[in-house]
Parts: structure tokens; C-alpha cells; sequence
């Protein structure tokens, strides 16, 4: 089954995210094999969640020869892909690849990496900008950030989006490498929300980066440090 339910979060175990994922892990890939790496991630992530996540029907199709049964997809106009500046840019285009109609939100939300992490391992947390479509009963909205560490941003993120939202159909929270306390802490604070996510590593360090994880995503995809 290419989406599993692991815990508190559900894996997607395609034998292409694995193979992508371990490109992006590698210190050897650099910028350019990153970002590119981070797209196709973030395609075989949407093709997974349309073919775990969503319904189809039956339709009748008339080919050149006879008419047919034929299966659509149901829900792909109704998809809101909410990208959490910078890191999750690329992997936001490669969503967009399986899900073209999808309308787009960007919230802007960084961790104070000076202040550290509290005593209950979360980071204060930034939201320097907000701009989300509407959301009603029928969306399926996709927040998408390569990294759920301490699960702060996530959680900060998800916040906006719930007070944005009518309603939805799903939510999901998506990231190529999670943490287990970052899974942990997504699922108690925001229980409307399903992780979603292409591996769960060992743990956290000391200053809150997830091991082995893959670096900072938005430092290796955008060239900065």
C-alpha cells in the first residue's frame, strides 16, 4: 500500500519518494540536484495522496470504437495547497504537477533558532505573512513544508489556516522527513489535521534539527547559509 498508517502520522512508502528521498538526504547532492530533487518529491507526493486520499467514480465514455465505462478522479478542482515560505517552493511545484487546478496559499513562518528551544522542546514562532484562498466544506487542503522538527511552525501554520477555513473536506500536513516529536506534538494540537510524510527519522538534536534528516531544506535549495 503506497500510504500506511504509522502512530500518529501516515507514511508514504512509494518506492519513488524513498529513492528521492535518499538523493536529498545525501550532503553530496548539491543546489541545483536539490531543488530539482525537492520537485519530483513533491510530485510523487500528490500523484500518492490523489491515489490514497481521494475518491473516484464511474463515468461513461464513448471511444472511437464503443462506449465504455471509464473512472475520473473526484475533488481535483476542490484542492488548496497552502506553501510555507521559503523551503517548501519547490516541493509546492512538484504538488502543483498533480494537482494543477489547485488554488494556492502562502503563509510565511520561521522558528527564532536564537531564542532556542523552551523546556517543552517548541520554538517561538514568526508569522510575517498570510494570504490564503477561500476554503469551504469541499477542499482538500494540502499545508506543505519539507521538515515537521519541532512541529512549532507546523503548528503555527495550521492555526491560520483553521481560522481561515469555512470548513474542508481534508487536512493534511505534509513533509519529506518528520520527526517523532514533531509528529507527536501536530497530532495532539491540531487533531483535525492528518500528518502525512515520506519518513520518520531517529529523533531531534540538541538545537532542534531533525537526525539524520536531510540539512535545511531552504538553505540547501536556495543556495544560502
Amino acid at each position: 500500500m503506497p500510504i500506511e498508517q504509522r502512530d500518529d502520522a501516515f507514511l508514504i512508502t512509494h518506492a519513488l519518494a524513498k529513492d528521492t528521498l535518499s538523493t536529498l538526504r545525501s550532503v553530496e547532492t548539491e543546489q541545483v540536484g536539490f531543488r530539482e530533487g525537492l520537485v519530483d518529491l513533491g510530485r510523487v507526493c500528490g500523484y500518492e495522496i490523489i491515489d490514497g486520499a481521494m475518491d473516484s467514480e464511474f463515468v461513461p465514455i464513448q471511444t472511437p470504437l464503443a462506449e465504455t465505462t471509464g473512472e475520473r478522479v473526484t475533488g481535483l478542482d476542490d484542492v488548496v495547497i497552502v506553501t510555507v515560505l521559503r523551503a517548501a517552493t519547490p516541493f509546492v511545484e512538484g504538488l502543483m504537477k498533480a494537482f494543477p487546478e489547485a488554488r494556492q496559499g502562502v503563509i510565511s513562518a520561521s522558528r527564532d533558532e536564537a531564542a532556542g528551544m523552551d523546556d517543552e522542546g517548541e520554538f517561538p514562532i514568526t508569522v510575517e505573512y498570510v494570504k490564503l484562498p477561500e476554503i469551504s466544506n469541499d477542499d482538500t487542503v494540502i499545508v506543505a513544508d519539507p521538515m515537521l522538527a519541532t512541529g512549532s511552525t507546523m503548528c503555527a501554520v495550521l492555526d491560520h489556516v483553521l481560522n481561515a477555513a469555512d470548513g474542508f473536506e481534508a487536512l493534511l500536513a505534509l513533509s519529506a522527513v518528520s520527526a517523532p516529536e514533531g509528529v507527536l506534538r501536530v497530532s495532539e494540537t491540531v487533531p483535525e489535521a492528518d500528518v502525512l510524510t515520506v519518513a520518520i527519522d531517529d529523533k531531534l538534536d540538541d538545537d532542534g534539527f531533525i537526525v539524520p534528516g536531510l540539512g535545511d531544506a531552504g538553505d540547501r535549495a536556495f543556495g544560502t547559509v
